[in-house]
Formats: structure tokens, sequence, C-alpha cells
């Protein structure tokens, strides 16, 4: 296992970091904050320009022909500027749809992504506690025809999605559906989440929808999987951001002559960080390399999503507390932060969530990867 960064991959890293640099500072973070659709269209259009949209997907349907490894690079430098754009929600939606879907679901879907013309979204949550790839929501078949009914919560950016997909439960297992938000059956009540991002709790009353792939469990299981580490990517960002941001403020702010810097309580804050930061990092990319290289993820999915989950709230907590009385400026750069580092820690279940989660993996026996 091999956890060095190819060339590639500083690569797109530098490339990533240089976009996000020049197109999400912090005040254009706030101008799109202000605005109706709360997502940075010139950042997508910089993106697709770069060819940094579509890396992880297949080179025949206009993509990049990379993979998951390299969608988690731009991922964590996302995290870094919380910049407002679905990446994760469109990318995985499309990967997907590549994945599993016909000819005509894959040359229908995936382009658009890839060229940034348009938008797809993720529906895994549902009210009441995150059960992982038993969703409630369930699917019947009838005359070669898929209708679904039951509800997704918070589904992101449902305001400009041209399809979702979502997850259902079959008789013969969970599965994963394409649905259009404009069908008859299905109904939007948008909201915002906790990082004032739009998205829409979907309600599905005898929906249609396409079926993608095989309905046995694990296409379902495929995708959760792969959002899940998406999530500590971003995390993963989000708290190194935050960090920084820490370590520039309390080396120019002064107190008795001194830095806040040099004192020793501060210092104590900030190593317990890099603590968490270390175990984030090395969890995500261990997951990660499994995920990319074919193998049974085992354990480490989950464990790299409690850590992005713990050890992410530790961390965005702690550096808002350095920071004081700014910390808890709403307008202050660190604050967006927080906010993210919530919402990420609550998405598809918070830490207890995740512990009963991999409990019931170690129950089931399934494979540790140390």
């Amino acid at each position: 296992m091999d956890f060095d960064f190819s060339e590639e991959q500083e690569t797109i890293r530098g490339l990533a970091r240089d976009v996000f640099t020049g197109c999400a500072d912090i005040d254009r973070v706030k101008q799109v904050e202000r605005s109706d659709e709360r997502i940075d269209r010139e950042l997508w259009h910089e993106l697709v320009n770069t060819g940094l949209l579509g890396i992880a997907l297949p080179e025949d349907l206009d993509g990049g022909g990379l993979g998951l490894a390299e969608l988690y690079v731009l991922l964590e430098q996302q995290g870094r500027h919380v910049a407002p754009v679905p990446i994760w929600q469109s990318v995985l939606a499309a990967l997907a749809v590549a994945e599993f879907g016909t000819d005509a679901q894959r040359t229908a879907l995936v382009p658009g992504v890839a060229d940034g013309s348009s938008f797809l979204t993720i529906g895994l949550e549902e009210f009441g506690p995150f059960v992982g790839g038993d969703p409630r929501t369930t699917a019947t078949e009838a005359d070669g025809r898929w209708i679904l009914t039951g509800a997704k919560a918070v589904v992101p950016i449902t305001h400009v999605a041209d399809r979702v997909i979502v997850s259902a439960t079959t008789p013969t297992g969970a599965a994963l559906f394409v649905v259009d938000p404009s069908a008859p059956g299905v109904s939007v009540e948008q909201t915002q989440s906790t990082n004032w991002e739009i998205c829409g709790n979907l309600v599905l009353d005898r929906a249609p929808a396409e079926v993608l792939g095989t309905a046995d469990g694990s296409t379902a299981q495929w995708l959760l999987d792969r959002v899940e580490l998406a999530l500590a990517a971003l995390a993963l960002g989000v708290g190194s951001g935050a960090v920084a941001q820490a370590v520039a403020y309390l080396n120019g702010r002064y107190q008795f002559g001194r830095p806040l810097a040099t004192f020793q309580a501060v210092n104590h804050q900030l190593a317990d960080c890099y603590i968490d930061l270390e175990a984030m990092r090395v969890t995500l990319w261990q997951a990660a390399w499994l995920l990319a290289e074919g193998h049974e993820p085992g354990t480490s999915v989950l464990v790299a999503k409690w850590w992005a989950t713990d050890g992410g709230q530790r961390i965005v907590h702690r550096t808002t507390h350095v920071h004081g009385g700014m910390g808890v400026d709403t307008d202050y750069p660190v604050h967006r932060h927080l906010l993210w580092g919530k919402q990420i820690g609550a998405t598809l279940g918070g830490s207890a969530s995740d512990l009963a989660r991999l409990g019931a993996q170690l129950a089931a026996g399934v494979e540790v990867v140390a």
C-alpha cells in the first residue's frame, strides 16, 4: 500500500490549489452565499476548462479517465477553500451511471456532467436514523417499470439537478435508481443545509424511476462507500484549511508582548488538531487505495468516515476556539470551516451512527483492514 501521491496526482493537486485559490477567495465565497443558486458558476466553468471536473469520469464519456484517488485529491482542495460547487454530488452520481447504467443512460447523463452543462445529485439519506445500505424507500416493478415510494432527506442541489440517483429497497435487495425530479409523483420541499447550501426533501409517491444495474444490494453499497470517502476527503480539506487559518492568526496576534502561538495551551490545541488530521489522512487514503485497486474495503471506509466525522468536528471547534471572539463572528473566514465541518459531520449519520454501523460490520465478520 503506497500513500505517496503519483506525479499525476501531485499535478492535479497543484492545479486544483491554483484554481480554488484564484476563484474561491473569501470575498467570492461571500458573494456566492448571497446568490439565489449558491453555486459558483464561474468556478464551475473553470473546473470544466481545466479538465478537473471530469478527471474521474471515463474517457469514452468525455471524462479524463483517471480515478477515485484523483477525485478525492480535488475534493480535499475544495474543502480547504470551502468552495461552493457541487463536485462530489454530480461526479459520483455520474460515476454510478457510468459504472452500472445502460448505454443509453450513460450517453444521456454522463457527458453533461463532464462538460458542466448539467447537474446530477444523490439521495441516500432519509428521515430518522441513517441505516446505511438498507433504505426505507421501496421500489416495486410492474410490467417492466419501476415505481418508488418513500422520502429522501436533504438531497443536495435539487434546485438545479436534472436527475437524482436514489437508493431504494427491492424484494431482492437495495438498488440505485434514476429519478427525474420533475416527474409525476415526485415533490421537492426546498430547504438549506448547515453550510447554507440549497437542498431539498424529496418525496416519492409511486414515482417512476429507471434502475441502475442489478437489484442485489451491491450497487447501493458501491455508491455509499464512495460518497462516505468523498465526505472524508472534504473534511480533511476543511480541517486543514481551518488549521492553516488558525496558525496564521495565532502568529500575528500578540498578547502580553508575544504571539499567541507561543502560549503552551494554544500549542496543545493545535497539536491535537495535527494528530486528528493525520489520522483522517491515513485512514482516508488507505480506504481510497483499496477501492481504487478493486480490493474489498472491509471496515476501512467506515473507519475513515468515523475519523472524518469525529476528528473533523474536534478540529473545527478547536480552531474556532483559538480565534477567540473573532471565531464566533459569522462573517469571519474560519466560521465557514466550522459550518462545513458541522454539515459534513451530520451527513450520512454522525460519529455515533458510524460507530454503530462499524460495530454491526464487525459483528457480521467483515474483515478488519489494518
